[in-house]
């Protein structure tokens, strides 16, 4: 079985993440404003943001029979990037124009196998604590059918700005 998936290349936009803060930065990515959704979306089924606010993030996924580990479910990998997009996408709502973030630290609970014919999942992030250099937020992924929890999670993040990213190349 072979498959096959179109995406457009991610494009970062350094003059738009310096000039907005991290909520209208992200309204306009999921709008398609300021470029293209990031390929990991593409990659394991991920829509563009269907909830932004600050501090809080929520988008759907599909799991897919491509994403199966050798006991016939889907890679624990799947809920874990869903997971750390979702937790991420929730800090970086939180940024000021100018400001960057990166995980530090990932935490991921599997309340219960994903299986490929799930159907959507809805996937959840809320920041928590939200410092000068860091902060931290957790996530849910859930079945939009059923309603269960699937996988629960948490993340630290740093964040820096942005001209700490540039000057440390």
């Amino acid at each position: 079985m072979t498959r096959s998936y179109d995406y457009a290349p991610a494009t970062f936009d350094p003059t738009a993440a310096m000039r907005m803060n991290g909520l209208d930065y992200m309204k306009a990515l999921a709008a398609g404003e300021i470029g293209a959704q990031p390929s990991i979306a593409a990659t394991i089924g991920m829509s563009a943001a269907k909830q932004l606010e600050y501090g809080k993030v929520t988008f759907e996924c599909q799991p897919g029979d491509f994403l199966l580990n050798p006991m016939g479910t889907v890679h624990g990998g799947f809920a874990a990037t869903v997971l750390d997009s979702a937790l991420g996408i929730s800090v970086h709502t939180t940024l000021e124009p100018g400001w960057g973030f990166t995980t530090a630290e990932l935490k991921i609970n599997y309340t219960r196998a994903i299986r490929p014919d799930i159907g959507l999942m809805r996937a959840e992030g809320t920041v928590i604590h939200r410092g000068r250099r860091m902060a931290t937020s957790e996530g849910r992924l859930i079945g939009v059918e059923d309603g269960k929890l699937y996988a629960h999670g948490s993340t630290t993040c740093f964040l820096f700005p942005l001209t700490e990213a540039q000057s440390a190349k």
